[in-house]
């Protein structure tokens, strides 16, 4: 088994080897050569036309339109422009937005930079599995609130949000929705019709794509357009100037093509390995599922480990790479937000370990993850003066 053993998934994926062929294609064929926007000759429009068979592959995974997919850096761009975006080009009409507590910082930064700017933010706060009532955004909402920003899969705990239900309320209010679904894309099915999503974000490299590369859906009838946060050649109808790099979107619309193929197969394999994983954890006492049992996203388990320090057990685990948090907070050596404000201590919040899951995962490499995460608790606890009952 070639070690580490890789396990954090929800981080970042390997690049599917179709993948990989098609952007390397790209790269070595000189007629590919060309800017997707010189449209005066061969090999700009040779460009393009892979700039938009990716535009209506990604379009495909979530049932919408081609022309409503604007191609970025990443999702955390794309949340970036959605939240920001829209409520700049609509301050006119209100100066409120909702959000949670556990959003990505992608999120939850871009509504700090527009408090600082005189917009009101409310705040919800989940409840102890991690989910946010749709009675409660409803109850958040005033006369002047222009959009929600909320996540479909959370990327910590893998909790799954009721954004259908959300969407209906948003919509009966006039309100805009805004869903980061970088976690949820291939993983869950994604209907911005059905599930009535104003404005979508979208990362490659979670779908075994290539990092650098994401998308924003705008609804072309309801929101049609988001005031840009850069400015330049008028590339993506204004929105995103800057020359597209061909092979990284290609790369991404071959990534979502497979990944709307393999969505079920994904799903199933994911879920198995997660039970697996978390029915041999269970027996461990102290340990506590982070978020809710069951509506949550398979490829995601979350744990927290009492009687242990958090930064000596992902220390004892050298030979698996998970999380203790998200990627983007991992320079840091706070507790997890997301997990405190679904209540747990400090301690516990530390001692939180994300295990993630892609189709390229075993269960012997399951078994031995498991293995490695029984003997280093055992080994750290006969050392720790920390009660394994304690908060």
């Amino acid at each position: 088994m070639q070690q580490p053993v890789y396990l954090d998934y929800a981080a970042s994926t390997p690049v599917d080897p179709a993948v990989v062929a098609l952007m390397t294609d790209c790269l070595r064929r000189p007629e590919l050569a060309g800017n997707p926007a010189a449209l005066g000759h061969a090999a700009g429009r040779s460009a393009q036309a892979l700039v938009e068979k990716a535009r209506a592959q990604v379009a495909a995974l979530i049932n919408a339109q081609p022309t409503e997919i604007i191609f970025c850096s990443g999702a955390t761009e794309s949340d970036n422009l959605a939240v920001i975006g829209a409520a700049q080009f609509r301050k006119a009409r209100g100066r409120h937005l909702v959000t949670s507590l556990t959003e990505h910082k992608a999120v939850i930064e871009s509504c700090r930079h527009l408090a600082t700017l005189g917009w009101r933010i409310t705040w919800l706060k989940p409840d102890a599995d991690g989910l946010i009532a749709p009675a409660a955004v409803e109850a958040a909402l005033e006369p002047d609130t222009v959009l929600v920003s909320l996540m479909h899969v959370n990327n910590e705990t893998g909790v799954i949000q009721d954004i259908a239900a959300i969407g209906a309320l948003c919509r009966r209010h006039e309100v805009l929705l805004h869903v980061d679904a970088a976690q949820s894309a291939g993983r869950e099915v994604i209907d911005v019709r059905a599930q009535q999503i104003d404005l979508l974000s979208l990362s490659a490299h979670k779908l075994y794509g290539p990092k650098g590369v994401g998308a924003l859906f705008i609804d072309q009838e309801r929101v049609r357009r988001v005031a840009p946060l850069m400015f330049g050649g008028g590339q993506e109808r204004g929105l995103r100037p800057g020359t597209l790099a061909t092979h990284q979107v290609a790369g991404m619309g071959e990534a979502f093509r497979l990944g709307a193929q393999r969505l079920p197969e994904e799903a199933a394999h994911a879920r198995a390995l997660r039970d697996l994983l978390w029915n041999g954890l269970r027996q461990l006492p102290g340990v506590l599922l982070n978020g809710h049992a069951e509506q949550r996203s398979a490829h995601i388990l979350n744990v927290s480990i009492a009687g242990v320090e958090g930064e000596s057990l992902l220390y004892a685990l050298g030979e698996l790479c998970v999380a203790s948090g998200s990627a983007c907070t991992s320079l840091s050596n706070e507790a997890s937000y997301v997990l405190r404000a679904l209540g747990r201590s400090v301690a516990l919040a530390q001692s939180s370990i994300r295990f993630s899951f892609g189709h390229a995962t075993t269960t012997a490499e399951v078994d031995f993850a498991l293995g490695q995460v029984l003997q280093a608790v055992a080994q750290l606890r006969a050392f720790s003066p920390i009660s394994v009952l304690g908060p």
